[in-house]
């Protein structure tokens, strides 16, 4: 009897990834799954319930940019030869026997991480939160940026005939949304966006669909101001004088919204100086929610946080996101495609890794792909 069910897609290309190490080089080579494996439908002997997934579009995020130049965030640590890659979306190839709800053909978004299922955290439905989490990209986890993964089949969302490049950017999207559920962002909260990166932009997106204004913005860079007024045109836009005080660059915010202080602070720099601009900004009784990643340890202003009874947040990934995602990209809610500057082959994975890092480059989000859709 047959271990798998398989596609009768020609399978033809070696199977590469794309790896960093210690020593901060980048690279690309040959990976796992090998491609007589794929090709046999074993996709390594699949496990029950996974499936072997053909990878098409990969956005680069900013943790692959670290992990390549500083080789860690906070504790976790590139030790050995790593793949990168945690934005992926793909085509099945290959599906065990066990696996009923997909089959070879299906256009699916990845959610990268994999949990134990019995920690308290999954059995509440946290599951962002498990004990045992191992989220491909984050050392010493692989990551997916390969033509060939296999996963496991729970964790790999149908989008029908959206786009690769959409069920792609579904990942950053899941942070955004992630802040916005738990931040409470409602309609005619006046919010304020700190980074206009893909994460603060997405965000910017998810604030504009909810009905929230007065929205700011804010960034160090000009171009990307300009970027999120062309995203969301009812914005205002702010660009950071880094020679102010936090105190006074949120006089400077708050004269932007023509005098209206922030019910809540999105911060998506995880830079301490934003985020105590941010407390600065926002009203009294506010919230700041940190959706940033920032450094191990950094200062607060804490009686600013106290005598203006403000609520500091934070989150850590996303839980539940992808089926919203994905009806609030396939009902036309929110349009990422324009978040997309920047495009290159796989075997270009080196060259797309040095846009995405330059600042110069004006890249907002670099996707690798496989093949170009069609």
């Amino acid at each position: 009897m047959s271990t798998t069910t398989t596609t009768v897609e020609t399978i033809s290309k070696p199977n590469i990834g794309v790896f960093t190490n210690p020593e901060h080089k980048l690279w690309v080579e040959e990976s796992t799954p090998n491609l007589d494996s794929v090709k046999k439908g074993k996709g390594e002997d699949l496990p029950e319930g996974w499936v072997t997934v053909a990878i098409k579009s990969t956005g680069i995020c900013g943790s692959d940019i670290h992990f390549w130049h500083a080789g860690a965030i906070g504790p976790m640590v590139v030790t050995d030869n790593h793949i990168l890659g945690h934005e992926s979306a793909g085509v099945i190839l290959a599906t065990h026997p066990s696996v009923t709800h997909l089959q070879p053909g299906d256009r699916v978004a990845i959610e990268p991480g994999l949990i134990c299922n019995n920690c308290e955290q999954c059995l509440t439905g946290r599951y962002n939160g498990c004990e045992k989490m191992r989220f491909l990209s984050t050392p010493p986890v692989d990551g997916l940026l390969r033509r060939y993964v296999n996963h496991p089949a729970i964790w790999c969302h149908k989008i029908g005939a959206m786009t690769y490049e959409n069920g792609a950017l579904l990942e950053p999207l899941s942070v955004a949304l992630a802040g916005m559920e738990r931040s409470g962002v409602a309609l005619g909260d006046s919010v304020l966006i700190c980074g206009a990166g893909p994460i603060g932009l997405i965000t910017l997106l998810c604030c504009q669909a909810a009905g929230a204004c007065p929205i700011v913005i804010t960034d160090l860079d000009a171009g990307r101001l300009s970027y999120a007024a062309k995203l969301c045109p009812r914005a205002h836009t702010h660009r950071i004088d880094t020679s102010l005080s936090p105190a006074d660059s949120a006089a400077a915010i708050v004269a932007a919204a023509n005098g209206t202080k922030p019910a809540v602070a999105l911060e998506c720099t995880g830079v301490e100086s934003s985020v105590a601009t941010a407390i600065h900004s926002v009203k009294f009784g506010g919230k700041v929610f940190v959706i940033g990643v920032g450094k191990p340890n950094m200062s607060v202003p804490f009686m600013r946080l106290s005598t203006q009874e403000i609520d500091l947040r934070f989150q850590y990934r996303y839980c539940n996101t992808w089926p919203r995602a994905i009806r609030l990209v396939q009902d036309g809610v929110i349009d990422m495609a324009p978040l997309v500057t920047h495009r290159f082959d796989i075997e270009d994975a080196v060259k797309a890794f040095e846009t995405s890092g330059d600042v110069k480059s004006g890249a907002i989000k670099v996707m690798i792909q496989s093949e170009v859709d069609t």
